[in-house]
């Protein structure tokens, strides 16, 4: 019987590993295609962000614009394995799963997966515009803004990752309820506390300026009241 239970385990890790050296392998080959089309990306997320701004952006070091180029061929590489990667972890926990988890789970994937997407995209064409006019409302004709490069670039991937993640609160809201961790009800009754712990995140993730804390509160909030109305069905759970 414990041989049995190792062989399982060597086999469950040889599996682990296989699924590992894959998704490294897909990113490796992805790095250097992206890398040739990160400064097209840059490109277009510069003239995204900046809009019909008349700003220009600067650089201070010679190797500014080229670490730049490389974390946007990461995120790129990322992005663009993302479905494989998710593929490879899914066909690794397929065999230890029921019909109705598996089920729930690739709708869970599929759905995140769009939410993610949602947020970046919400992030770079209306969040980072905004806050770049925000920004430049303040200059007059003795103070003029000068942007870094750097300081935008960095700023578009941080908050990208951010509100791509914070717009999955309607899938943990919804798992929560149907997994029976939190209850509705209970849900229900504390929206003011989530209300403002969702504030509080986002003026910790954010930069400090009320605007961007304030686009990413409200849809995040909007999200949570959206998760919590696609689990009314499982209200009575646990009652």
């Amino acid at each position: 019987m414990q041989e049995e239970q190792d062989e399982n385990l060597i086999l469950h890790l040889e599996a682990l590993r296989t699924m590992l050296i894959k998704c490294f392998i897909a990113l490796g080959m992805g790095v250097v295609p992206m890398f040739l089309a990160a400064p097209y990306a840059m490109e277009g997320l510069v003239k995204t962000i900046i809009g019909s701004n008349r700003v220009s952006l600067n650089y201070f070091s010679p190797m500014e614009v080229f670490i730049l180029q490389i974390k946007i061929a990461v995120v790129l590489d990322l992005l663009v394995c993302f479905p494989y990667i998710v593929r490879q972890i899914w066909n690794f926990l397929l065999p230890a799963l029921y019909e109705n988890e598996r089920r729930f789970i690739k709708s869970m994937v599929l759905i995140s997966s769009g939410l993610f997407i949602i947020g970046v995209l919400f992030c770079i064409f209306f969040i980072l515009p905004l806050i770049v006019s925000f920004g430049l409302s303040f200059a007059t004709s003795d103070i003029q803004a000068l942007f870094g490069v750097s300081n935008i670039i960095n700023l578009a991937l941080m908050l990208s990752v951010i509100f791509g993640l914070m717009f999955q609160f309607p899938i943990v809201t919804y798992a929560l309820i149907r997994a029976d961790i939190v209850s509705y009800a209970s849900f229900k009754d504390k929206r003011p506390y989530i209300f403002v712990g969702i504030l509080i995140i986002a003026g910790i993730l954010t930069p400090p300026d009320i605007v961007s804390q304030l686009m990413l509160t409200i849809p995040t909030y909007l999200l949570f009241e959206a998760g919590l109305l696609a689990a009314r069905k499982y209200r009575h759970i646990g009652e």
